[in-house]
């Protein structure tokens, strides 16, 4: 089975030699502290706990599962003594201010170590990471009796936190949400209702654990306006900061998953249980937004670190197994057979699996930068610099979340597939990260809902295309610069200036032919989002093979083989990968007829 390592040169090459982290950090009013001895030193402590504590219960946590009884939850063996490591390390802490007992660093060293966690052990990183949501929310919208209250032991990891938002009746749509929220009087509220799906809703980790949940006051207009936040923890908590009495918050049950099996997802049932009003009211599900879009970010995170992990495991197996011979003639003469690795179709899944891990990380790194700079806006109190990089972000966040999560499912696919029958026995562990890869298209959003917010919201009612445009534009500025370079270069960079142009041509399309017809925006949601992670995808592979060009050019002490390696994997994205955005541009061209053509009595089978 995979034992994980952290691809530290990967994301030490990505920090230090395309993204300039270095000189980022110094820009930032919080970012003194990060310096690059601080961030080595952060990493590699990371990586030494991914790889010795969190990867080695990975498996057996997947093969034990959580165990329910009477309300009570108990993880795998192993999951609570690495909580208590975890917290000890002050992990949790690691991008939260000062004042309530964080680190205060930049939030893109949460990022990267949550890749690595999520690398290591996902469900196990689904504990601590629902927690961070709950904080930010807690954060921007609590009170000042609120934030301390609860975000010492939350960012402490005494405490964790959930996101309550999916009822029986709703999931995406959540202006049918019943669960009601009665004042009491005293400025609580008792909460009445019923959430399901909820991650890390009941376990043995934490001494409590802090709901933030959507429900409704009497007075509530019906659909999503009326829709208010609530604070509601598992125990009450005393005026001296201590855990109080239970709350009448009750684990019905945790549902039987295909995936990520050691991390419970509970059905949670509120009796009047006591709840605080957090943000305006009838205003919370944009308050959660805060909350949902730290989750999607988190998700898009964990297609990276699905095709990173398949591809630790698929590509030692591709050297050590031997089936055949290549081909072109004898590579390993003195073999039985040749190893996996010298036949062309395994590279090809090999080198997808690599071209999605590394040129993910990339987007997500970038992304990253953002994040930073959003925070730094609220920091230092700079609202128009806030909503910009909040903007900018926003745009990204669904390309990241859709299109990363669905390469990162087929890369945990592809893994199985490099080991033949054996990729489909539990104790190779490739079949697990394909179970758990699978629902990160699913939930934070499926990967139709992201493509509808990314064309529907961001690029049709709120930009006008105006995203669109100034990304391209972003792109064929860079690319320009390369376009008559000799070699791969110059190939890859008009590769990219003829997509980004049909990308803006494409949007102007479809802009005019939704005017007339509403339906295209939602038949033509998911090609449109493909195509745009394609593109996107092939800015980020450039931007390293430039880099890693002007790396070799320059010689030096260091081995060529990095670079080299990055450079042909970019090759191998631009020729073999890049062109299935033609595909997803045809179809998100196409009017909407013959999808919505059929009468529904016509839906039959058989």
């Amino acid at each position: 089975m995979p034992q994980y390592k952290a691809p530290l040169r990967d994301v030490k090459f990505l920090l230090n030699e395309v993204f300039d982290y270095p000189a980022h950090y110094a820009s930032l009013s919080n970012g003194g502290e990060a310096t690059p001895d601080m961030v080595d030193a952060i990493l590699e402590g990371c990586a030494t706990f991914c790889e010795e504590i969190l990867s080695p219960i990975n498996h057996s946590g997947d093969l034990e599962g959580c165990h329910f009884e009477n309300g009570n939850v108990t993880t795998p063996k192993g999951f609570k003594e690495a909580y208590a490591e975890y917290v000890a390390g002050g992990w949790q802490g690691l991008s939260h201010p000062t004042e309530y007992g964080g680190q205060g660093l930049p939030m893109s060293l949460n990022l990267m170590k949550s890749e690595m966690m999520g690398t290591a052990n996902w469900s196990f990183t689904m504990y601590p990471g629902l927690s961070l949501g709950c904080m930010n929310t807690v954060m921007q919208y609590g009170n000042e009796a609120q934030k301390n209250t609860y975000l010492p032991k939350l960012v402490s990891g005494e405490w964790t936190g959930t996101m309550c938002l999916t009822e029986p009746q709703c999931g995406t749509d959540l202006g049918q949400v019943k669960t009601k929220a009665e004042p009491v009087g005293d400025g609580s509220y008792k909460i009445t209702g019923t959430k399901i799906f909820i991650s890390a809703g009941e376990h043995d980790l934490s001494e409590n654990i802090i709901h933030i949940v959507l429900a409704r006051l009497p007075d509530a207009p019906k659909g999503t306006r009326g829709i208010s936040l609530f604070i509601v923890p598992k125990f009450l908590v005393n005026a001296d900061g201590s855990v109080g009495p239970r709350n009448p918050v009750v684990c019905g049950s945790i549902e039987h998953k295909m995936g990520i099996r050691a991390s419970a997802t509970a059905v949670l049932n509120f009796d009047e249980a006591i709840g605080y009003l957090i943000a305006e009211p009838n205003k919370g599900l944009e308050a959660m937004f805060t909350f949902m879009n730290t989750a999607r970010i988190g998700t898009a995170v964990q297609g990276v670190a699905h095709a990173e992990l398949s591809y630790q495991g698929a590509l030692p197996y591709a050297k050590e197994r031997r089936s055949m011979r290549a081909l072109s003639g004898k590579k390993d003469a003195d073999q039985v057979a040749d190893a996996l690795i010298w036949h062309a179709d395994v590279r090809r899944m090999l080198l997808t699996q690599k071209a999605v891990a590394e040129g993910g990380r990339s987007m997500i790194y970038h992304a990253a930068k953002l994040a930073d700079n959003m925070v730094n806006g609220i920091l230092e109190g700079n609202q128009a610099k806030y909503e910009d990089y909040d903007n900018q972000l926003g745009f990204y966040t669904p390309i990241l979340k859709g299109f990363l999560t669905e390469m990162g499912l087929e890369s945990a696919n592809l893994g199985m597939q490099v080991f033949g029958g054996h990729g489909y026995i539990k104790e190779h562990g490739m079949e697990q990260i394909a179970r758990d890869a699978r629902i990160s298209t699913l939930y934070e959003g499926t990967t139709g809902i992201q493509a509808l917010d990314l064309l529907g919201r961001k690029v049709l009612l709120q930009t006008r295309g105006k995203c669109i445009k100034e990304f391209t534009n972003e792109v064929i500025g860079f690319a320009k610069g390369h376009a008559f370079s000799g070699g791969p270069l110059g190939s890859m960079a008009r590769a990219l200036i003829r997509r980004s142009l049909q990308w803006k041509w494409a949007t102007l399309r479809i802009m005019l032919r939704a005017a007339k017809d509403r339906d295209t925006v939602s038949s033509s949601s998911y090609d449109f989002l493909m195509f745009s992670g394609f593109v996107m995808l092939g800015y980020f592979w450039l931007q390293q093979a430039v880099v890693a060009s002007e790396k070799l050019a320059k010689g030096g002490k260091e081995t060529p083989e990095f670079y080299k390696s990055k450079i042909q994997t970019a090759e191998f994205y631009f020729e073999r990968l890049l062109p299935r955005a033609d595909g997803h541009r045809k179809a998100m061209l196409a009017t909407s007829v013959s999808t919505m053509a059929m009468d529904n009595e016509h839906f039959v089978m058989g």
